[in-house]
């Protein structure tokens, strides 16, 4: 098994230290897994890059989380289910929205449930959704362009989670209270 260097400020290459001290200022401290995709620079720019785009859809904040946490355990990352389980807690995403997501159970509220299950569908058919999913998710409420934003959440958590698998990132103390294991 290949060990990866979870780089540090001063041990990240060059075009990857400007990125890892805006994280860390942001934080208040470096995540582990930018630490890790540190070693590819175009990487760690691509996620942090994405992610932006990403809070500029047309989806809410538990929006946007039930996507990643949903796309987190189904690919069964550990490390991104105990970081968005903290930064959903911080947003104001409702506890029993959280727990759904983390035991992958349904969500209380009707149009969420819908989100969650296209966010499955999409991960689980690698992008061929049925007529009938669309439909279902059109009719909960969302819009075609909100059928196409999923695809960013998603790939969004192929980049963060692979790295994870790939380079196996050590929880981050702040993530630790929320740690999760795939059941």
């Amino acid at each position: 098994m290949s060990t990866f260097e979870l780089h540090t400020l001063e041990s990240a290459p060059a075009k990857a230290k400007q990125m890892l001290t805006d994280a860390e200022k942001a934080y208040g401290f470096l995540p582990n897994l930018y630490g890790n995709m540190a070693e590819a620079p175009a990487l760690l720019e691509g996620y942090l890059t994405l992610t932006g785009i990403f809070n500029t859809t047309s989806f809410s904040e538990t929006e946007r989380q039930i996507i990643l946490m949903t796309n987190n355990r189904l690919n069964g990352c550990t490390y991104c289910m105990a970081a968005h389980t903290t930064i959903s807690q911080g947003a104001g995403v409702a506890a029993d929205v959280i727990a759904s997501l983390r035991a992958g159970e349904a969500i209380p509220d009707v149009k969420l449930e819908a989100l969650r299950q296209f966010a499955v569908v999409i991960n689980e058919t690698r992008g061929y959704p049925s007529d009938a999913d669309l439909s279902a998710f059109l009719k909960a409420g969302y819009s075609q362009q909100q059928v196409l934003e999923v695809l960013i959440g998603t790939s969004l958590k192929i980049l963060s989670n692979y790295t994870n698998h790939i380079t196996h990132t050590p929880l981050d103390a702040a993530f630790a209270p929320n740690a999760w294991t795939k059941g």
